[in-house]
């Protein structure tokens, strides 16, 4: 299986450095102490932070390269060796260094939750500890994105385009942001390296500098059609969007379809875009042309598109690009990998992080998640010991981790774990699938839930409770730490 997904996809360059320098300090660190060899468990979530109560899972297959392309080549040795700090026998251990770890996962495109673990590296502690950099980087930045574009989609009803290559923090930001959006529900990008890499289908139209570089807004909307009959959108506010744009806009498209062709549609750049696109649809459908879309574009975000669902906008298809690939208003999912479990004498030992913070106080042990569902609506998530079974034949109480008081019962009711095996001892035991069928997927998981715990304002806490034997470990590791 790892031979295969090897030759069906260009290998990623080699990003072993891709890592804290502390990463390192502490694998050479544990290697002297004699502990590089314990196996460590540690555990991939986020706490919510930016208002997120809830995340889609991505990154997984960028995680995935760089676990299978992990290696020391020379030039990386040297550089180490450059920095003065670590010894001969170190660089002689990573001359041989691979991944031999498990690794579990929930798949691309899954709704998830603050506080439950997107990933769990269960691995010899040297090997754990320096993944944890790269792997942050990938999950944190593409599930921030892929939320992001689920978000703005739960506000259009799926009718966005991502437009942000220009507006990313760097290349690498785009060309992943627009994998990461794809994933989230914008099935279309502007960016021709995302589509030619993953894919996707690439769209667009052309800038107001086409419209300038003419003697007339009419002439250049009629070159345009010339060359793209088929493929007519036109930017319509370079000048004046209701007294010239649409009008020439409607005089081109009246050719077009006298020749045979079926124009696109207009786009909308700037000005009222709720009062702009009405105007533009009467004008449109008065014309004959009720087929013709209108596009939308210029910094929209959450609060613009609500606003612009209250105001009647008609409005078929939103270009975001700022707002989307930047993640505007929550810079980072706030991502982080922890401990969880730590061999010692042969036993895997839960451990837990306390923390004068509340919310930073892990989950102790290895966990699974299990989605309750009723009737096929996800009702809550139980973060469970991995060895936990949950009977559904017989009623399940569950209870908030905090306000204990608060139970719910479930009967009638079916189980499903969502996170999968990727790496079994170094290997990939995981058929990863295509973009389109993580981006099905997407829409599965979103599916599975009611309205109220997508929606972008005011939403509704989803369950996310311990198991009952889980709330015990984690309260007795609490005591026993206050005496």
């Amino acid at each position: 299986m790892q031979d295969k997904y090897v030759t069906q996809r260009v290998k990623t360059n080699n990003l072993t450095l891709l890592t804290d320098l502390y990463q390192l300090t502490m694998m050479n660190g544990y290697r002297i102490c004699g502990m590089d060899k314990r196996r460590a468990v540690f555990d991939v979530f986020y706490r919510g932070a930016g208002g997120y109560s809830y995340a889609i899972a991505a990154g997984l297959e960028q995680a995935i390269d760089y676990i299978l392309n992990l290696h020391f080549d020379d030039d990386d040795i040297e550089y180490l060796r450059s920095l003065g700090i670590f010894d001969e026998a170190f660089f002689k251990e990573l001359k041989d260094f691979r991944f031999t770890g498990d690794i579990k996962a929930v798949p691309e495109g899954t709704m998830v939750f603050p506080y439950e673990p997107l990933m769990t590296v269960s691995a010899p502690l040297w090997e754990a500890q320096l993944i944890e950099t790269a792997l942050l980087t990938f999950i944190n930045h593409q599930t921030l994105i892929a939320t992001k574009a689920a978000r703005l989609n739960e506000c259009t009803h799926n009718k966005i385009s991502e437009f942000g290559l220009r507006r990313a923090q760097g290349p690498d930001a785009g060309i992943y942001g627009a994998r990461a959006a794809y994933i989230g529900g914008c099935r279309t990008t502007s960016n021709v390296v995302s589509g030619k890499l993953f894919d996707i289908p690439v769209t667009g139209t052309h800038s107001h500098s086409w419209v300038m570089s003419f003697d007339s807004e009419l002439e250049a909307f009629e070159k345009y059609a010339e060359i793209y009959p088929d493929k007519c959108l036109l930017l319509v506010d370079t000048y004046d969007t209701l007294k010239s744009g649409v009008p020439n806009a409607i005089k081109v498209f009246d050719k077009l379809k006298a020749q045979g062709h079926k124009p696109i549609g207009i786009r909308l750049d700037s000005g009222d875009l709720a009062y702009l696109s009405r105007k533009a649809r009467a004008m449109l459908d008065a014309a004959g042309h009720g087929d013709c879309l209108i596009f939308a574009t210029n910094d929209l975000d959450e609060d613009i598109l609500l606003a612009l669902n209250n105001q009647d906008a008609k409005i078929d298809v939103y270009g975001i690009g700022t707002k989307l690939i930047t993640s505007y208003t929550n810079a980072s999912l706030g991502g982080v990998y922890k401990l969880c479990a730590l061999e010692e004498n042969g036993a895997l030992i839960p451990k837990i992080k306390i923390s004068n913070s509340h919310e930073k106080t892990t989950n102790p042990g290895v966990k699974k998640i299990v989605r309750i569902y009723k009737n096929g609506m996800a009702q809550a998530d139980l973060i469970c010991l991995e060895d936990e079974a949950i009977d559904a034949s017989k009623p399940l109480t569950i209870f908030h981790p905090e306000l204990t008081y608060k139970k719910t019962t479930y009967t009638d009711f079916e189980v499903r774990e969502i996170m999968q095996p990727i790496f079994k001892d170094g290997k990939l035991v995981y058929d990863m699938p295509s973009l389109k069928q993580i981006a099905a997927n997407e829409d599965r998981s979103l599916a599975e839930f009611f309205p109220e715990y997508r929606r972008v304002v005011n939403t509704q806490d989803y369950k996310v409770d311990l198991s009952q034997r889980l709330w015990e470990l984690k309260q007795s590791l609490l005591n026993a730490s206050a005496k």
